[in-house]
């Protein structure tokens, strides 16, 4: 009976999340952007959500910034990082499971994680990057094939071909969220001067990441 009941609980728990959606507001010191987060990918979505939770995120930077193609923080080392610290080798000791999704695809303002060279393409446990990307081309879809090994799909490439991305990132790096508002934002952050490792020379800094819990409708 109370193995019965234990399960009924844990299945009513899982409703219960997947009767909301969240998004979530990154303040920055160049303005605020509002991400919505996917439930196709529920192990990312909530770890970022924990992370959240635990204000991991606040103060931390963005450390890589490369104009035309994403924007990145998360590394917990950037947080009190000296003006010529080499950041990007920050984690948690964890890493998440790959979930990739074909209708998900890197569209400009696409939320991912970063993940090192791992064959298993598992994800960090805490950095992540928002694409800016630029409008892709015949040579663009090319890579991206040899990359992924299959043809990306028509009608990703005229979005790749409209509003642009980074379409060969594709089924390699994990897609959990999307920017709803606030590109202006990921723009602005895209243009500062950075050094040879990318980072900026002058600090762009997440001050908070705010969650924002909708109760969805049965």
């Amino acid at each position: 009976m109370q193995k019965a009941t234990a399960i009924l609980f844990l299945c009513l728990l899982s409703s219960m999340m997947n009767a909301q959606t969240y998004k979530a507001k990154i303040s920055t010191n160049y303005g605020n952007i509002t991400v919505v987060l996917f439930d196709k990918t529920p192990k990312h979505r909530d770890n970022f959500v924990k992370l959240v939770k635990e204000k991991f995120y606040d103060s931390l930077l963005f450390h890589r910034v490369i104009k035309g193609f994403v924007i990145q923080g998360g590394d917990p080392t950037s947080k009190n990082a000296s003006d010529t610290a080499l950041l990007g080798e920050g984690d948690l000791g964890y890493t998440i499971p790959a979930e990739f999704d074909t209708a998900i695809f890197h569209k400009r303002g696409m939320l991912a994680q970063a993940r090192d060279d791992n064959p298993q393409k598992a994800s960090s446990a805490c950095q992540f990057y928002i694409v800016q990307g630029k409008i892709a081309d015949d040579s663009s879809f090319a890579k991206a094939k040899r990359r992924r090994g299959s043809e990306i799909p028509e009608h990703h490439k005229q979005v790749y071909r409209t509003i642009g991305g980074i379409p060969w990132l594709d089924m390699g790096y994990t897609i959990y969220g999307e920017v709803t508002k606030g590109m202006d934002v990921v723009d602005k952050i895209a243009l500062v001067k950075t050094d040879k490792n990318d980072r900026p020379l002058e600090a762009v800094r997440i001050k908070t990441i705010k969650l924002i819990v909708k109760k969805n409708k049965k």
